[in-house]
């Protein structure tokens, strides 16, 4: 649990370590529920504190945030996943690696929460009436493919020949959803994506936007049928979901399926408009990620940078819920003393990708040298070369193998959770390894300036 300074809870004398067990009598099963009782006019908690329990009044007005954030979204069982999707990265990591990285989850709360997509093979009747009653939206929904015998076969459940009916209810009843297709060459691409693309555009077009992304592939994958997108068949693809994009526009006002940045950099295709992303709202999927950054670099150029930060879609959270995933706070080194020589560059295979083509623009807006470093994802292998991935340990490989002169290394902030990589290392112990100071930037112009002054 955090509490806010001088917020109406620490006033109340609610204290770090207190475990909530009730609000106004109601034990919530989550802190969605949790959000609506404390937002009512003096709620009274119930806690236990040191084994005994206790009853605070908390004098605030209706609407007013209570001044808490709790260490669990979900107070009553995460909805596993009971599907076996052969593509699900999950089956992928390897062992030994922290417990929660392991949990399948196909929970519509954490979708509502954190963008996690769901594949609604679990979702229920009382589950739709709570999403429409309580307005829970946007969604994340897989749907991978429209054909019940390929959706089926894809989860490895025969519940998803029939769980999009759970799709439709929700759009029938207004919800705003998001989509995802992943790609698995020889399963779902091609003509199978065209049919399913014709469905959403004739069935599901109140899906508010349909991301295609490639399936990730680790050196740990057992499925021998997987394997990752050729350029050849990303060019094909792209071009299908182009077409469907521009019959939808016709058909609905909207584009509704976009290509993640992936296949566009395994095609050697451009990067479309940012108008064709209608608001980046799967940015955090990796969807117009390149086109933002393209952007924003020619805003900075032009002297118009925004204030804000690029748009990340709408992936978040109500205030309560403590961060994770895309939300999670990433503890960056403030105190780094850089040398005047390079700032470094240190970023995945596609991120090298982006970046790379327009250095030296940076470089002129930053006013010092600026080099790449691209990270071979080692850990994970395969086609796994998303920033996002990279582990404490390549970077340091990469970090000590580097022999041209740096004054600061400068890795992807999306790397970290808290202050530490997917493998453990934290980014202190990184720091405690090498001669040059790493700092975690943005992945954005304004990141990469701020970081690099």
């Amino acid at each position: 649990m955090e509490i806010v300074a001088g917020g109406p809870a620490d006033v109340a004398g609610v204290v770090l370590g207190d475990e909530l067990v009730a609000v106004n009598g109601v034990v919530p099963g989550d802190v969605i529920e949790y959000q609506r009782l404390v937002d009512e006019s003096v709620p009274e908690l119930t806690l236990r504190r040191g084994g005994v329990e206790l009853d605070v009044v908390i004098d605030k007005a209706e609407g007013v945030p209570l001044g808490v954030r709790l260490d669990k979204s979900i107070f009553d069982r995460v909805q596993t996943c009971d599907n076996h999707c052969e593509f699900c990265f999950i089956y992928q990591l390897p062992p030994g690696m922290r417990k929660s990285l392991y949990l399948k989850d196909d929970d519509y709360r954490l979708s509502f929460l954190y963008g996690n997509f769901t594949t609604l093979t679990r979702f229920t009747e009382l589950d739709l009436a709570r999403v429409v009653e309580e307005r829970l939206g946007p969604l994340y929904v897989s749907i991978h493919a429209t054909d019940p015998d390929v959706r089926s076969a894809m989860l490895r459940n025969p519940r998803g020949a029939t769980s999009l009916r759970w799709l439709r209810a929700l759009l029938d009843a207004g919800t705003t959803v998001h989509g995802q297709v992943v790609l698995c060459p020889g399963i779902n691409r091609g003509a199978v994506l065209e049919r399913t693309l014709a469905e959403i555009t004739a069935r599901y077009h109140r899906l508010a936007s349909v991301g295609v992304v490639p399936l990730g592939l680790s050196r740990f994958n057992e499925e021998k049928a997987l394997r990752a997108h050729t350029p050849e068949e990303a060019r094909a693809d792209i071009e299908i979901i182009e077409q469907w994009a521009a019959i939808a526009q016709r058909r609905h006002g909207r584009r509704i399926f976009q290509a993640s940045d992936e296949l566009y950099l395994t095609a050697g295709i451009d990067f479309p408009d940012a108008s064709d992303y209608e608001g980046f709202t799967q940015h955090e999927n990796g969807i117009g990620m390149a086109r933002a950054f393209y952007d924003e670099l020619e805003r900075f150029e032009r002297g118009t940078p925004l204030l804000l930060p690029v748009p990340t879609g709408e992936w978040r959270t109500v205030p309560a819920a403590p961060d994770e995933g895309y939300r999670a706070i990433r503890h960056l080194v403030d105190d780094a003393s850089p040398d005047p020589g390079a700032a470094v560059i240190v970023t995945g295979e596609y991120g090298a990708g982006v970046i790379g083509p327009v250095l030296d623009r940076v470089a002129a807006l930053a006013g010092r040298e600026l080099r790449l470093l691209t990270v071979r994802n080692d850990f994970f292998g395969g086609n796994t070369a998303v920033a996002g991935l990279l582990t404490g340990q390549d970077i340091l490989a990469a970090v000590q193998s580097d022999t041209e002169p740096a004054g600061v290394y400068l890795i992807p902030d999306v790397a970290l959770s808290g202050d530490r990589f997917l493998d453990e290392m934290s980014l202190a112990d990184l720091n405690a390894s090498t001669d040059v100071p790493v700092v975690a930037a943005a992945a954005t112009v304004g990141g990469l300036l701020g970081a690099a002054a």
